[in-house]
């Protein structure tokens, strides 16, 4: 798997609505209507990363907002695949 310059990355970041780049990684931040819709959108993500063998790190915190960051930490950085899950998990967040 390639790992994306710079310049990639930010090209694909606006193909994806407030993700951002940092510490190697992409990450966003999701607000929730309450703690049991934080654990339900947890699961699907969790869900969808298992589908696609892709594990992101998942961050549940003050009872409602969810962290995802995402990296191919086989590959040393961001690759295609990390974009292709940023969108299943924007998708899922709909």
């Amino acid at each position: 798997m390639k790992i994306l310059s710079s310049n990639e990355i930010d090209e694909k970041l606006k193909e994806i609505t407030n993700w951002i780049f940092k510490n190697n990684s992409i990450t966003k931040e999701f607000l929730l209507k309450d703690f049991k819709s934080a654990l339900l959108f947890v699961n699907k993500v969790g869900n969808e990363a298992e589908k696609m063998d892709h594990h992101p790190d998942i961050f549940l915190h003050s009872w409602n907002k969810v962290k995802i960051t995402i990296s191919t930490h086989s590959a040393g950085g961001v690759t295609q695949n990390d974009f292709n899950l940023a969108k299943k998990i924007d998708e899922i967040a709909k």
